[in-house]
């Protein structure tokens, strides 16, 4: 879809579809046609309710009527949620060109940002597939946006373009099945994003690569499979580059079966989004690229399926990690920290000097948070204020969790350093993160356990399959870590 910005009249404009949001107590601001706009809302079929929809024509237009709730609770996430519900009826009706005339004295959100999110992300739709048999051509998509508003938002729509464009790129990663979206498929992405840009380095090795790098834990979660893994690492380096290098690591298992401890088989085809942090990773940095941001990055993705064929590691191996400590395989459907663990040591060998890592790491963080929030993990105080900020920015939600040394002790081994798995019902979650905590090497890091908000939100913009969960999150990271250079 293309999308542009205009300090034009929204009905000025070519649109052949015009969107004007409905505030609670005010009246229509740039009415159409005589008062046909403000007509509707005082005869009752459009109001201000959150989202609800009516439609009119006037002036040789097609006009969309949003309710957007009350003033003091508009926020970004509720024009998200408005434009996913225009972009709806707008398609429905076989709109074209759409143009959101942004509501007017909300200096302190970003409306634009906010309705070019909500209306590329409901546009989203994951065809590669479909063969097109049986297809009516029903629902056909709308071709351009134009954000109308007083002020100019040329550079903030670009913005939020790339941005989006790359949620929705890590949500193609996340919804291809396990059979297409293998760890070379996912190498040869990180290789055409930096065939993209001058300023992005990509290499990508095997298993020889992998276990060459010392690597023990990474390699005995690949050993159940004939698939090829994939250690990738992404370099993101412009000339302009300044302040501390942010290492983004991302776990990948392409597919999960849980190994020899095997998983259940009624929710076994998800496990096609066990990579979708490392999808986050892989698309943030192309769009950190994208939008030329000045400084550094190094993003490590582990790939790899988790299957139980005749080199599968078993319950009770012990594994060596690259950092050198061993790990007792309580459980081997607790792969994730056991390829995040050299992923984190690998990047901070290559420079990494703030870390972050986002993984579908722990069921159990669902039953915490269920699927509004993602878990957040931190070592230091001001690295966590700085995710934690950066999320807010993006429109993430997500939840400061505990790390404390007597979740530490929970991990510790009989046999080895340290266990994959804590005793039942002893903070999953938590001791899982201070696993991670154990590789980090006083660099400052955190950690988002994304397995509640990687896949079927429930959110109008994307209800069903991949979110594209914190790519947003990661370029306001980034943008905040170059703004503070």
């Amino acid at each position: 879809m293309r999308v542009t910005a205009t300090t034009e009249a929204a009905a000025s404009t070519a649109a052949d579809t015009v969107v004007v949001g409905l505030i609670e107590g005010e009246r229509v601001v740039h009415d159409a046609g005589d008062g046909a706009l403000q007509a509707l809302v005082d005869g009752g079929e459009a109001r201000a309710t959150a989202n609800h929809l009516a439609v009119t024509h006037a002036e040789g237009k097609r006009w969309i009527l949003v309710g957007l709730g009350a003033r003091e609770r508009l926020d970004d996430e509720a024009l998200r949620l408005a434009a996913a519900a225009a972009h709806g009826r707008a398609r429905d009706l076989r709109a074209k060109v759409l143009a959101w005339e942004l509501p007017h004295k909300l200096r302190d959100h970003h409306p634009a940002r906010a309705v070019v999110e909500g209306t590329l992300m409901a546009a989203y739709a994951f065809t590669a597939c479909k063969s097109g048999a049986g297809d009516d051509g029903s629902a056909t998509g709308v071709d351009e946006l134009i954000v109308s508003d007083h002020d100019d938002r040329t550079a903030e729509v670009a913005r939020a373009t790339v941005v989006t464009e790359a949620v929705n790129h890590a949500r193609d990663l996340q919804n291809a099945p396990a059979n297409v979206m293998t760890p070379t498929a996912l190498g040869r992405r990180a290789q055409e994003l930096a065939a993209g840009h001058d300023t992005l380095t990509a290499e990508v090795a095997g298993r020889a690569g992998i276990e060459a790098l010392g690597m023990g834990a990474f390699a005995a979660v690949a050993a159940g499979t004939d698939e090829e893994p994939a250690l990738i690492v992404l370099r993101y380096e412009p000339p302009t580059a300044r302040g501390p290098v942010l290492g983004l690591v991302g776990k990948a298992v392409t597919f999960d079966a849980g190994g020899i401890s095997i998983k259940p088989a009624g929710s076994m085809a998800d496990m096609k989004y066990d990579m979708s942090g490392g999808a986050a990773v892989l698309e943030a940095v192309g769009a950190i690229a994208a939008l030329e941001l000045p400084m550094r990055v190094v993003a490590v993705v582990g790939a790899t399926e988790n299957l139980l064929g005749p080199g599968a590691m078993k319950p009770g191996d012990v594994v060596t990690t690259a950092a050198g400590l061993t790990v007792q395989v309580d459980n081997t459907d607790a792969e994730g920290r056991l390829v995040l663990a050299d992923c984190l040591h690998h990047a901070i060998g290559l420079g990494a000097e703030r870390l972050v890592d986002a993984a579908t790491l722990t069921g159990a963080i669902m039953s915490t948070l269920g699927r509004v929030y993602s878990g957040l993990w931190a070592d230091d105080e001001p690295w966590a204020a700085e995710v934690q900020d950066a999320a807010a920015a993006a429109g993430e939600l997500v939840w400061r969790m505990p790390l404390h040394e007597r979740y530490a002790e929970l991990i510790k081994g009989s046999t080895a350093d340290l266990a994959n798995l804590s005793p039942p019902r002893s903070g999953a979650s938590s001791t899982a993160a201070e696993f991670l905590h154990r590789f980090t090497g006083g660099v400052p890091w955190a950690h988002l356990d994304i397995c509640g908000t990687a896949w079927d939100s429930g959110r109008a913009y994307a209800p069903k399959g991949g979110t594209g969960a914190m790519v947003r999150t990661f370029v306001a990271l980034a943008e905040r870590t170059a703004a503070g250079a």
